[in-house]
């Protein structure tokens, strides 16, 4: 299955086009798996880093009460970091804390995809375009172009994070499990 989407995310002359199509596509599928272990199964493994930040996206904005249109960028990471809520359709019996630990893990690992398509490599931007365009824009060295919206200060983060980690306190109470304390690390 992994294959098959990644093929099919770069099959188009317009890799992010094709992976928003297929995600709107997935979305409903992934909020009946009921299990967390069967939902990370399948956003580890996915093997298109666009398809796989386009779900996760997708994931955040329907947990967010306010929407936001902006393109995806670091700054919307902050952005879903200050307005997600515990991912809501995933309660099910789990502890609290389970659930602010795998809503760390998505944002997690929302960071790194978006990384591996955006900032990763020298050439990761051309992950956007067809594959046809890409060998060329590969022989000229073309950069990657960074967005306004990812310039972001180490202030906002901390901000950011300080007004999440005040968020989690109240319904959580303290201490942190230690695995939500590895995740904030790491996230932050």
């Amino acid at each position: 299955l992994q294959r098959m989407l990644a093929m099919a995310v770069e099959v188009d002359r317009s890799p992010t086009c094709s992976s928003r199509r297929i995600a709107d596509d997935i979305f409903p599928f992934i909020l009946n798996i009921p299990l967390r272990s069967q939902r990370e199964a399948l956003l580890n493994t996915m093997e298109s880093q666009l398809l796989r930040c386009r779900l996760l996206e997708l994931l955040f904005q329907h947990s967010c009460h306010v929407h936001t249109t902006s393109s995806m960028s670091l700054d919307k990471v902050l952005y879903f970091l200050s307005h997600s809520s515990v991912l809501p359709q995933f309660q099910d019996e789990t502890a609290a804390w389970q659930r602010w630990d795998e809503m760390l893990q998505y944002l997690s690992l929302l960071l790194l995809s978006y990384h591996s398509v955006k900032l990763a490599f020298p050439f990761a931007e051309h992950l956007r375009t067809s594959v046809s365009d890409r060998m060329k824009l590969i022989a000229q060295k073309a950069k990657a172009r960074l967005q306004d919206s990812d310039d972001i200060s180490q202030l906002d983060i901390q901000l950011k994070i300080n007004d999440f980690i005040s968020r989690m306190q109240m319904t959580l109470g303290e201490p942190f499990p230690p695995p939500i304390q590895e995740k904030l690390f790491m996230l932050q």
